[in-house]
């Protein structure tokens, strides 16, 4: 049974993850285009500062706590796909980890990207979802 109900945590704490994962580059396509030192942009500024701490970073974590114990729990370490989850998730960490600096970088002013290069880089959780979904569920090696 906590076996059941470490995977229905992981899953939903995954799902709280990839939607904050997914909104967030698209409130920074809006940001810049709001004029720098407006209103409007010190209202984007608001709302990925609480997108990351109410909901991103939250997430990040339980994501991590759970996923691990449900790997101790499974014996996963010892499994191919797992190792391949694994590598992925630290990728999509790394990913977060640099959203949350891209944000602070654009609450000081600077934009360092276009809308077209955020737009593209929207697509890169999900390619990586799709991917871990696929390892977990076909476990191919």
């Amino acid at each position: 049974m906590t076996y059941l109900w470490l995977k229905a945590g992981h899953i939903i704490f995954v799902i709280f993850w990839m939607a904050g994962l997914f909104m967030l580059p698209r409130y920074f396509v809006y940001h810049q285009e709001a004029a720098p030192d407006s209103p409007e942009s010190a209202v984007w500024v608001d709302r990925e500062r609480k997108l990351l701490k109410i909901i991103l970073w939250p997430s990040l974590i339980v994501v991590w706590v759970l996923g691990l114990a449900l790997a101790v729990t499974t014996g996963a370490f010892a499994q191919g796909w797992f190792h391949a989850k694994l590598a992925l998730t630290l990728a999509l960490s790394a990913y977060h980890v640099w959203l949350a600096g891209y944000a602070a970088a654009l609450a000081r002013g600077e934009r360092k990207l276009t809308g077209k290069q955020l737009r593209m880089l929207n697509e890169v959780p999900g390619i990586a979802a799709a991917v871990i979904v696929v390892l977990v569920v076909v476990r191919p090696f």
